[in-house]
């Protein structure tokens, strides 16, 4: 009977978010079972440098239901590794704005940075998330040690090889991300999810932008998805995620939105990566004794990655401890909460066309615009498009609720009061 028990060995392979979660969740369902493991992290890279080499390649927006799901680790961030408050999304599209504001003050969504900032950023490094993370679950009791895993061979008990040791273990977790090589042998049958490439960067930060509004764009270059421009602190983050971006996207992205304009000594660019992002969920990602957790396994389209890998990493904790380690236990108490993950995503691309499609119709995008601009001064319960649109950006809501309140009664009166409106108008 594959059960984990006291003295058992639990190897998490990478030690961002998605490992760090999976760890620190053991910790707590393993005291609530009244066990004792050996939880251990193996990650090679240190958090604490700035630039690519030390960064985990993402946006880092944290929406504010993974603020409230920190809060049930007992984990309250810090000041200093928050790099803004966020409460305002602005959209630009043909050369005019629109500002979305946080539905609700209670909705926090923060910036902050996986790595300690910039390759070219100036002193002080802003401190960094993954590291705060990754010393709690240090601080919790769990093992962190610098190594990188080669391979893990599947066994009656997994054997994890690094250049210095072989590790065996009851339970492997694997946590490697899309960016980086899965080191699971063939054997295990695992293959990764199908992925698309952002292009980033970081600047810093215009005195003409706030530091709390997230601005979005759509038009340059071709085959953008959105782009977005986040602040951090001194600096901003360049995000763009889009179809086939040639290699000077962001390039082409300052200089067909104007940015050039806004510094007459120069633009200078501090870091630069093409990240990969995870739009399907992978297959084989569970077997006897091994389960891979965050993008790994399957993330949410686009959006709030750091809060999927919270839900994956607890999930696949929790089927291990009051479950057990069997495949079986894992495809009965694990797959279903990424088989919802994968329904939502369905949603979000539906949510994402139909985006797509409304900014090309000039009349439906018109009549969208005055939908906007009449919720504005209504209470939170009636701007709906309003909700849709920061849910779509934030991360903060499943897809699928945005989708129905999209195609709701009163949104869909709203959108066709405005178009009769724009028509006589």
């Amino acid at each position: 009977m594959m059960r984990l028990s006291n003295g058992s060995r639990v190897v998490i392979v990478g030690g961002g978010p998605a490992g760090s979660f999976a760890a620190l969740h053991l910790m707590r369902f393993t005291r609530e079972a009244g066990l004792a493991l050996e939880v251990r992290i193996l990650e090679p890279r240190d958090f604490s440098r700035p630039g690519p080499g030390g960064c985990n390649k993402c946006a880092g927006i944290l929406s504010s239901s993974l603020v409230r799901d920190l809060h049930t680790l007992g984990l309250n961030l810090p000041d200093e590794i928050i790099q803004a408050e966020l409460d305002t999304y602005i959209l630009h599209m043909d050369k005019t704005e629109f500002q979305i504001h946080r539905p609700d003050s209670e909705w926090r969504i923060m910036s902050v940075y996986r790595g300690s900032g910039p390759r070219l950023g100036a002193p002080p490094f802003p401190n960094t998330f993954d590291g705060w993370l990754l010393d709690q679950a240090r601080e919790s009791g769990v093992i962190v040690q610098r190594a990188r895993v080669h391979s893990i061979h599947p066994s009656p008990h997994p054997l994890v090889i690094t250049a210095q040791e072989t590790l065996e273990a009851d339970l492997v977790i694997v946590a490697t991300g899309v960016n980086s090589r899965t080191p699971l042998d063939p054997a295990w049958g695992y293959h990764p999810p199908r992925s698309e490439v952002m292009a980033q960067d970081e600047i810093f930060i215009p005195t003409e932008l706030c530091g709390h509004c997230v601005h979005v764009y759509f038009d340059y270059p071709p085959g953008l998805i959105f782009g977005a421009l986040i602040p951090k602190g001194r600096y901003a983050n360049i995000s763009l995620l889009g179809r086939h971006l040639p290699p000077g996207a962001v390039d082409d992205f300052l200089d067909g939105n104007d940015f050039p304009a806004l510094f007459p000594d120069g633009l200078h660019m501090l870091c630069g990566c093409t990240p990969r992002v995870a739009v399907t969920a992978a297959s084989g990602y569970f077997a006897d004794r091994m389960v891979a957790v965050g993008d790994a396994a399957v993330t949410r389209l686009y959006k709030n990655g750091i809060g999927m890998a919270f839900i994956t990493a607890r999930a696949a904790a929790q089927t291990a401890i009051q479950r057990g380690v069997p495949r079986r236990d894992f495809a009965r108490g694990y797959a279903p909460i990424c088989r919802g993950i994968v329904a939502d995503n369905l949603y979000g691309r539906l949510l994402f066309s139909l985006w797509g499609i409304t900014r090309h119709i000039p009349f439906l995008l018109r009549a969208w615009e005055r939908a906007v601009a009449s919720e504005i001064n209504q209470p939170p319960q009636r701007q709906r498009h309003i909700r849709i649109l920061w849910g779509m950006f934030s991360g903060d809501e499943p897809y699928c609720h945005l989708f129905w309140m999209s195609l709701s009664r009163s949104a869909l009166m709203n959108i066709w009061k405005s178009f009769r409106e724009s028509k006589h108008g």
